[in-house]
């Protein structure tokens, strides 16, 4: 009989993995299969999607600007003069006493703890005047001159409504799920998931600005759950010095030397992957080692701002102290779309709290000051994009947890409101000039074609040329709430 030889240090179970499952053969059949190369004869299992979009996409990128706190509707894109007509009285004494007696006020409310935040009754004027912009007047607040020069490009989008009257609402903002329901996958990270990459050196879903408090949602504000952590966003600082943290080797290593300690980093995660193939973490390491090394010189240019002109500079307003902290960001964010980058989530007003926007009090100090730190910012983006060619296929999202509400808190600030709201789109095969929806004559509730925020992310995922029912995950059920609808009134 003849004696059996084993292969020392190699398993039946090893070499069917390497020669056929191994890290090589998986990155080879994701490019065949991209590329158009590699089909399978007859799909019989559900499989991830290609990075292909499903139908043809009106934009190619997204950034998504959120002011963090909740800014005021009246004061920004919803102008109601009635404010001001009655200011004083009680909604009780004034024409709009129906308004509390509206289902919406119940229907769609779910308090994290009740009776927290009241109808407050005494009706409180508007702290800013308001006019008309650009060629179809759209009204706007007198806080956002910068944005509203760039009105004929905008869809404002006045009837927004959200089921949480608490920050939980920033969260909800980017899942569409209430906050006691738990963590999902936000809407930058569906895109990462569907699309993956336009440039292999960068990641493709980029956080600017300081993130969510802990509070409110943290890290899961630009998370990716069950997606898996490499559809996570990934932060970056406006600084080309050290734009991401931790990531470089420092001051007394030599690059051979890293790029060797990244190979052997490779070929240990390659062989922990032969155990547990399926691990979503060891796929995200393996991925985050090999890109942040990629990034190391690609990332650092994205912020070298003396390539742009004084002129462009200027109309970010980085020549400014005001403005230039988020002009910087803004001016950021266009140059990463314009080198490939999917998904940049910019946000503005974290403070460890509940957000700079949150204007219980002091409404008008507090709102005047943070709209003169952002709205030439964006009116620039705006503009810079259009100029070269960058908005038609860049979609841009202007977005707040939620808005406040019309009656008087304390004698100066106003309290969340989750009734009615207003966001606004430009570029990206979106229509301009135009303002869809309605709130009431005192901006209480949302009474014209009304938008829950998954709307919102319907519509973004559209003009990306995605189907979001084509992105389902084996094991994951989700609701019908989740998916949204596309908002057709505001498209092209």
């Amino acid at each position: 009989m003849r004696s059996h030889r084993n292969c020392s240090g190699i398993t039946r179970r090893s070499f069917l993995v390497d020669t056929g499952m191994g890290f090589t053969g998986l990155a080879l059949g994701a490019v065949l299969i991209k590329d158009g190369v590699a089909r399978a004869e007859a799909p019989t299992k559900w499989t991830p999607p290609d990075g292909k979009p499903h139908f043809a996409p009106k934009a190619k990128s997204v950034i998504w600007l959120f002011m963090v706190g909740g800014t005021s509707q009246m004061e920004s894109f919803d102008p109601k003069p009635e404010l001001n007509k009655h200011a004083g009285k009680t909604i009780q004494e004034s024409p709009y006493k129906h308004t509390l007696e509206s289902p919406y006020l119940k229907q769609n409310l779910r308090e994290v703890i009740e009776g927290l935040h009241k109808v407050h009754p005494k009706l409180y004027p508007m702290q800013v005047g308001h006019r008309r912009y650009g060629k179809s007047g759209v009204e706007m607040s007198d806080w956002w001159p910068h944005v509203g020069s760039c009105a004929d490009d905008i869809a404002l989008v006045r009837s927004m409504w959200t089921t949480d009257n608490n920050h939980g609402a920033q969260l909800q903002f980017f899942t569409g799920r209430h906050n006691l329901e738990g963590v999902f996958p936000t809407i930058g990270s569906w895109v990462h998931y569907g699309l993956g990459s336009l440039n292999d050196n960068l990641p493709q879903f980029v956080v600017l600005g300081t993130p969510l408090a802990d509070c409110c949602a943290g890290v899961n504000g630009h998370g990716a759950h069950y997606l898996g952590p490499e559809h996570s966003g990934v932060r970056m600082n406006v600084d080309p010095r050290n734009p991401l943290p931790f990531a470089t080797p420092g001051p007394d290593k030599f690059q051979e030397e890293q790029k060797a300690e990244f190979d052997l980093l490779g070929r240990l995660n390659r062989l922990a992957g032969v155990d547990y193939p399926d691990d979503p973490v060891m796929r995200a390491r393996i991925k985050s080692y090999e890109l942040a090394f990629r990034m190391q010189t690609a990332v650092p240019d994205v912020f070298r701002f003396d390539q742009e002109s004084k002129e462009t500079q200027e109309l970010y307003g980085l020549d400014q102290g005001v403005t230039k902290a988020f002009g910087q960001q803004c001016l950021s964010a266009r140059r990463l779309v314009e080198r490939g980058v999917r998904f940049v989530q910019i946000f503005h007003g974290s403070n460890g709290g509940a957000g700079a926007w949150d204007a219980h009090g002091g409404l008008k100090a507090g709102h005047s000051s943070l709209c003169a730190q952002v709205d030439k910012p964006i009116g620039g983006l705006l503009k810079d994009l259009k100029r070269r060619g960058l908005l038609d296929e860049t979609l841009v999202v202007w977005g707040t947890e939620f808005g406040r509400t019309p009656g008087a808190q304390g004698s100066d600030g106003r309290d969340h409101h989750p009734y009615g709201f207003s966001c606004w789109l430009a570029g990206g095969g979106i229509r301009g000039g135009m303002a869809h929806g309605a709130t009431d004559e005192i901006g209480f509730h949302a009474v014209e074609n009304r938008h829950y925020v998954t709307d919102l992310h319907a519509t973004v995922l559209h003009q990306l040329g995605l189907d979001p029912r084509k992105l389902e995950v084996p094991g994951r059920k989700r609701l019908e709430i989740d998916y949204g609808k596309p908002i057709k009134e505001i498209i092209a």
